[in-house]
């Protein structure tokens, strides 16, 4: 097996931080372990500079323009939490302000001056309400205040797309080499069927040199981002590409005549009618990307038990320097394939 590591520093391009405190002297930050307690991270070293300066200019706004904090306790105050996405190519910042609000009308004064001191730093500038009590970062209700509606990242030798909804990998840079090593393990001209696509950051990039590319996505926000970057390929891509937006379970009949499948599920694994069917009918090659090693242990081993596919190859890759978490992506074929 090979571990890969990227920078330790200055990687981390997406971040949410959440916003308690005072209006006189807010805090942006991370919650103190089992509390609701913020812990202040003005000038955190694994995060690009440009989220240390958003985050900066955020709470001297919020200061300035006394708009309050959101209160866990109370369920009153205003502003919740803070998403900050820096878009590499333009070292712009996507914000996402999520407000304990039903429109963004009264935010309209905070963002005028986040708006103003960050000038050409801003990429764009979101508003999301978010009324509900419970730990859900992000709730239902969207507006775009200003820019564009997604980052745009080159990601496998093309355009992904990814509006304020949508998953995207914090450690863009090592990303990038996870999908390339993803990219060494399809062979050209491929029927290939990727679920859990997301916006299309793995499977884009492998369209232009495979006979089909399935993408499966149940997300909406990086199902728009997925179409997106679709849309971009250009020339024939269209009729070399069919989205399924739906749950994985309910897409396994695009296992039957596919090459190679490929998974990056979130941490509970694979949806078990997929992972029954990969053993009932294995393709030639499984790429498993995974961020959970529990659950990728029960599922490989699964699939090693029913008898039709094997571990053949093996890669963790340290997303989250400092932290116990890799990811690990894997290559299984089918017994007896050479």
């Amino acid at each position: 097996m090979q571990t890969f590591d990227g920078a330790a520093l200055g990687y981390r391009h997406r971040v949410r931080l959440a916003v308690r405190g005072r209006s006189r002297s807010p805090k942006v930050g991370l919650f103190r372990l089992g509390t609701h307690q913020v812990v202040d991270i003005p000038s955190c070293p694994i995060h690009h500079p440009l989220v240390n300066h958003v985050a900066q200019h955020a709470k001297r706004a919020l200061r300035d323009t006394q708009v309050p904090p959101y209160s866990d306790a109370r369920r009153l105050g205003t502003v919740r939490y803070l998403q900050v996405v820096v878009e590499r190519a333009t070292r712009t910042a996507q914000v996402v302000v999520v407000a304990n609000t039903p429109s963004p009308d009264e935010l309209m004064p905070l963002f005028d001056v986040i708006r103003d001191r960050l000038g050409d730093g801003l990429h764009s500038l979101f508003w999301n309400g978010n009324r509900e009590a419970g730990n859900a970062i992000l709730g239902a209700d969207w507006a775009c205040v200003c820019g564009p509606p997604w980052v745009v990242d080159g990601m496998g030798g093309v355009d992904v797309f990814y509006p304020p909804t949508a998953f995207g990998q914090s450690n863009p840079a090592l990303a990038e080499r996870l999908v390339a090593q993803v990219h060494d393990w399809v062979p050209p001209d491929a029927i290939v069927a990727e679920y859990y696509a997301g916006t299309g950051a793995i499977g884009l990039g492998l369209v232009a040199r495979s006979r089909e590319v399935r993408f499966n996505e149940r997300s909406d926000g990086s199902i728009v981002g997925l179409r997106q970057g679709l849309l971009s390929l250009g020339g024939d891509a269209a009729r070399r590409t069919q989205v399924s937006a739906s749950a994985a379970g309910d897409a396994v009949h695009w296992l039957r005549d596919a090459d190679v499948v490929i998974a990056d599920p979130p941490r509970k694994g694979l949806d078990a009618r997929l992972r029954a069917a990969l053993a009932e009918r294995a393709p030639d090659r499984f790429v498993y990307v995974s961020c959970n090693l529990d659950t990728f242990l029960a599922d490989v081993e699964a699939l090693a038990r029913g008898g039709s596919l094997e571990l053949r190859a093996l890669t963790a890759w340290a997303m989250f320097p400092f932290t116990r978490h890799v990811e690990t992506v894997a290559l299984l074929r089918r017994r007896g394939a050479l």
